[in-house]
Parts: C-alpha cells; sequence; structure tokens
C-alpha cells in the first residue's frame, strides 16, 4: 500500500519544547486556584489553555518520532516503540496517583486540614479503598488534577493502528476524527469514571487536538500553508483572539458581563472544556497560526538564553508534568495552612517553577550520562572483540 506521508525536516523545532515548557508552567500555576498565580496560567485569557496545546504538542511529536521508527523499521517495531511509551505514561500516572493520594491524606490529617479531601477527590479512598485503588489502576478513579495522563495514555494506546493508516491515509483520518468527535458532542459519548460520572477530558473529543498535530506532522502542515500566508486570516485570528480574552476574562470579572448581550456570553461561559467546545478548538488553531506566522523555525530569538529553562522543561515534559501536578497541591496546602498574601503567593510559584525546571535539568543530563555510559560500553566491548579476533589471527 501505498505510503502517503511528507515529514517535516529532521531538525528539532525549538518552538515545540518551548510552547510544552510553557503549557507544563501554566497548568502548574492554574492548578493553585483561586490566588494570583492562577492569573499566569492561559485559561484566564482565551478559550483553550495549556492542557490543549499540551495533548495537541503531544500528538504533533509522537507522529513525528513513531512515523519514522514505522517507516524505518515496520509496524510491528514501532508499535511496539509506542507501546512502550504507553507503559511509561502509565507508570509515572500511577506513581503520582500514589504520591499524590499519600499525601492529601497524611497533610490532610497531620494539619488538621480535612477539606482537602473532598476537594482532591480523595474522599472515596476512605470509603471503600481496595476498590477505589483497583479502579484508580484501570484509570476510572481520578484526584483533582490527575485527568490529562490518563487521557494521554488512552490516546497514545490507541495510536499504533491510527498512525499505520494515517501514514496512506492521513485526510481520510483527520476525516474520521471530526466525524467521532462531532458524533461525541451529538450523541454524549465518554467513558464512565468512578465513583460516578465521567471523564473530565472525554477522549472521543480530545482525540481532534491530538491527530490534527499528528495530521499536521505527517504533512497536513503543508495543506494549510496558505493560511499562513493569508492576511485576511491573521486578522480573523487576532480578532477572534481579542473575543475570545474579552469573553473569558468577563466570565471571571462579574462587573464586565453586563457588556455583553446575555445570549453571546452564555454561548461561550462556562467554557466546555469535557467535550472540547468548537470554540476551543477554533481559538487554540487560530493561535497556532498566529505563532508560527510570527515565530519561524529558525528564528534567532529561540536560541537565545532566556527561553532555556521553558525549552528543557518541554523536551522533559512527562516527568516535569507529573513534578508540577505533585507541586501544585502541595502549594495550595502550603498557602491554606501557612499565609496566602501576595509575597507568599509569589515565593510558592516561584519556588515551584525553580523545582520544575531543575528536574528538567537533572533529566536531562542524566539521559546524556546514560547514553555516553552506553556508548563507552559498546566501544570498549566492540575494542576487545577486536583484540581477542587479532590474537586468533596471529595465533593461527
Amino acid at each position: 500500500m501505498r505510503i502517503d506521508v511528507a515529514l517535516s525536516e529532521s531538525k528539532r523545532d525549538l518552538r515545540l519544547d518551548l510552547f510544552r515548557g510553557l503549557a507544563n508552567w501554566a497548568m502548574f500555576l492554574g492548578h493553585i486556584s483561586s490566588t494570583i498565580l492562577s492569573w499566569f496560567s492561559f485559561r484566564n485569557y482565551g478559550f483553550s489553555d495549556g492542557a490543549d496545546l499540551f495533548v495537541f504538542i503531544s500528538g504533533y511529536t509522537s507522529a513525528l518520532v513513531f512515523a519514522r521508527k514505522m517507516l524505518e523499521r515496520g509496524f510491528v517495531f514501532g508499535a511496539s516503540r509506542i507501546i512502550r511509551r504507553v507503559w511509561q505514561i502509565y507508570v509515572a500516572h500511577i506513581l503520582l496517583f500514589v504520591f499524590y493520594l499519600v499525601s492529601v491524606l497524611f497533610l490532610s490529617y497531620r494539619f488538621g486540614a480535612s477539606d482537602f479531601i473532598d476537594r482532591f477527590n480523595v474522599a472515596p479512598l476512605l470509603v471503600a479503598p481496595v476498590d477505589t485503588l483497583t479502579q484508580g489502576l484501570v484509570l476510572k478513579y481520578k484526584p483533582l488534577n490527575l485527568d490529562v495522563l490518563p487521557l494521554y495514555v488512552v490516546l497514545m494506546g490507541v495510536f499504533p493502528p491510527v498512525l499505520w493508516l494515517m501514514l496512506r491515509h492521513r485526510n481520510l483520518v483527520m476525516l474520521g476524527s471530526v466525524l467521532i468527535y462531532f458524533a461525541t458532542r451529538q450523541l454524549g459519548w465518554n467513558l464512565p469514571s468512578y465513583p460516578s460520572g465521567v471523564w473530565y477530558f472525554n477522549p472521543f473529543a480530545w482525540q481532534l487536538l491530538f491527530l490534527f498535530g499528528a495530521w499536521l506532522a505527517l504533512g497536513g502542515a503543508n495543506t494549510l500553508h496558505f493560511l499562513i500566508r493569508s492576511r485576511i486570516v491573521l486578522s480573523f485570528a487576532v480578532i477572534y483572539l481579542l473575543f475570545s480574552a474579552a469573553m473569558t476574562l468577563a466570565a471571571q470579572l462579574l462587573d464586565t458581563q453586563g457588556l455583553f448581550p446575555l445570549v453571546v456570553f452564555e454561548a461561550f461561559n462556562p467554557n466546555d472544556k469535557t467535550n472540547l467546545a468548537p470554540y476551543r478548538f477554533l481559538h487554540l488553531a487560530v493561535l497556532i497560526i498566529v505563532v508560527v506566522r510570527f515565530i519561524p523555525i529558525d528564528a534567532p530569538g529561540l536560541q537565545a538564553a532566556i527561553w532555556l529553562p521553558l525549552v528543557k522543561c518541554g523536551q522533559q515534559s512527562l516527568e516535569v508534568f507529573c513534578v508540577g501536578i505533585y507541586l501544585s497541591f502541595l502549594a495550595s496546602f502550603v498557602l491554606q495552612t501557612t499565609s496566602d498574601g501576595f509575597i507568599a503567593q509569589l515565593l510558592v510559584g516561584t519556588g515551584g517553577l525553580a523545582v520544575m525546571t531543575a528536574v528538567a535539568y537533572y533529566r536531562s543530563w542524566s539521559k546524556r550520562a546514560e547514553k555516553s555510559v552506553h556508548v563507552d560500553l559498546h566501544d570498549s566491548t566492540g575494542m576487545q572483540a577486536e583484540t581477542r579476533l587479532s590474537r586468533i589471527v596471529r595465533a593461527s
């Protein structure tokens, strides 16, 4: 069957790392609710937020990485690499899940902050611990803010056959993704959650963002390149971004809601995040157009030292994301049990970002060290084999 794909150049796109790191920082700050820190997140200035950006970039980078493996070594090898990544994400989620539960319970009892048990959705563990942990292992039970990685596991878990099809019929797969998205919104498809309800991030809807990123990486970007050059599209994008910011801010600032007709305001508020409202998808799409137009892949500013912490956090995204989620709980706990003043909030936020960045730098160094040791061992083994072979030849 003919391969119908146009992979982008192999040069690393620092924009992906930069904005994935920015998404991780924004999600950390946004999860510290009811503080000045949440105003540094994306969600207060537009319909989409850090989660949308994280899922989109994950789809884009997954397609780039695993499509090459599948093309070079075949479907079985490529699928095995994807499944290995799924396992890594699942293990990271379970470790975060366990540390999160234990920390919430321990600190709540130790410092008398029992409201945290309900606030972070840990109460089911006290009612039915065995059942709750079992449901957590199968991704049906999720404490507060632990919804993104289960979504990532599901999307990556079904990616091997989807990627195989996208390499041959990417436009048809993208069309199928769009149809599933609209059917989901119309028919109410979702996965059940525990102890009740459904998934906060509906995978049947959010797959659209993930596969849209994959579609762009596999050649769709060339199809839509004319949008980047269009002045009409740019004008619409800027107007829509401003409208989105105004509408979102109006929901946060009660005094400004009267500036908009009620029917218009209610069409966008509350923001439907669970089923990825169309205006969320459009917001991220036009944001991508603006970014790509004004920040090309070879923009010299991307190499500036000021962006390096964000780039590092984007390159070590999984580890940084897990640490950020855990730190957001600790930050909320510290602010509630000590002081929630302006200075305290800034110190907690800055400290959390510093820890996330330190983890990114450590993981980057650790991976380089492991690769260096592997290369040295390989070279050493090769030299020993050559020496033994030379001795055998001389002896003969």
